[in-house]
């Protein structure tokens, strides 16, 4: 008989779709769950919940896999979970390159898998699910017909895990720079070193949905990274476009794709502090006719959040001032913990204080490779709101 875990499911979380079991909901285990084991779950009160894995000395103490108390979790349960997962982005995106697994949104709690082109980055962020990674890796290549993979498990959140942070190939080595197409445009990508797992591939629809705005406008793209919202303003017709991150290897690689798409002669990139730069350009008085905000995740954890919302507000505030009179802010957050509702009372506080007034003219989300699973509201992270400001 499998090990066993009678965990406290009063909220009824686990019965109505969440896979996280913390540490105090556990009551009791039966038999001996090894460390990153799988266990059959069940809640003392209503019976049978199914299988997870098992991590004691993590926060989240287990993650459910299958409901089904019996199923083998062999090569066979993943080759079914990725085929699902697959199937579904070939329905609804582009597989070119795209999200293939995304974690709990595809059922499988810590693993992130990304295509670009012919290649396949992966990232087993628990115990659990890096025990099987060499079976995931098999999968992998038999549902999608792919040889190349490399992990990019250089994540602290591992750490957490009891699993030491790694990179490298799953297959024979290959290049790791290329170059991928998205809305018309050649993106430079460096999986071994980029952002995550080489590239952010989830604002490819909050890119396109600048469009009407950029045509013979002045852009401000703060946190350009590699250049994702300048590039999109660029080609779709904006006079001059201004980016700014503080890492100078995003910067070089921006630069570069604004060369590789013939951009260069509108689309500059500057290495600087984005809170610095906009204090210093609103007391000059500089205007930019779109400033667009798309910062890295200032909340990381809920115990965080509180002097986040703060850090929002403050460059939200900060661009503002930037904006003439009908301007307008193009503003994200990646965070989980910065909710929808919690992220327009912020930037609702910010045009406040600002003495500005909003219209709303887009609020996207990420794509469908990047699915929202109601019953896991942590998988809902990225918010852009378009705002024309008055």
């Amino acid at each position: 008989m499998r090990p066993r875990l009678y965990i406290d499911d009063t909220r009824q979380r686990i019965r109505q779709g969440h896979l996280w079991i913390y540490d105090n909901q556990v009551l009791r285990t039966e038999g001996q769950p090894e460390p990153g084991g799988i266990v059959q779950v069940f809640d003392v009160k209503k019976g049978p919940l199914g299988q997870a894995y098992y991590n004691p000395k993590s926060k989240l103490a287990a993650r459910l896999i299958t409901k089904d108390l019996d199923e083998p979790i062999d090569k066979a349960f993943f080759v079914r979970k990725i085929q699902a997962a697959w199937d579904h982005r070939k329905r609804m995106v582009d597989t070119t390159s795209c999200r293939v697994v995304f974690g709990e949104a595809d059922g499988l709690p810590a693993l992130v898998v990304d295509k670009f082109n012919d290649v396949l980055v992966i990232q087993t962020l628990a115990l659990g699910m890096d025990r099987f990674k060499p079976l995931i890796v098999e999968a992998l290549r038999e549902v999608t017909g792919v040889s190349k993979l490399y992990e990019r498990n250089d994540v602290p959140v591992r750490e957490k895990e009891g699993l030491e942070q790694r990179t490298g190939f799953l297959s024979e080595p290959f290049d790791t720079g290329l170059t991928i197409i998205e809305n018309d445009l050649a993106l430079r990508v460096d999986i071994a070193h980029g952002q995550k797992t080489g590239h952010f591939l989830d604002q490819r629809e909050n890119h396109a949905a600048i469009a009407r705005i950029s045509k013979g406008a002045r852009v401000l793209d703060c946190f350009t990274h590699t250049g994702g919202f300048a590039l999109h303003a660029a080609m779709y017709g904006a006079r001059d476009v201004l980016g700014l991150d503080i890492s100078e290897d995003a910067v070089a690689l921006a630069k570069r794709n604004a060369d590789a798409n013939g951009l260069a002669d509108r689309c500059r990139f500057i290495t600087a502090n984005v809170f610095d730069f906009l204090t210093e350009a609103s007391k000059r008085g500089d205007q930019w006719d779109v400033v667009v905000l798309d910062p890295p995740s200032f909340a990381k954890s809920r115990g965080a959040l509180e002097g986040a919302v703060r850090g929002y507000k403050e460059i939200n505030l900060r661009a503002m001032k930037c904006l003439p009179k009908g301007g307008f802010l193009v503003t994200c957050s990646c965070s989980q913990h910065m909710t929808p509702d919690l992220f327009r009372a912020m930037v609702a506080d910010a045009a406040r204080d600002a003495h500005r007034t909003l219209r709303e003219l887009y609020s996207g989300t990420q794509p469908p490779d990047h699915p929202i699973c109601w019953s896991i509201p942590e998988t809902l992270y990225l918010k852009c709101l378009v705002l024309h400001v008055e």
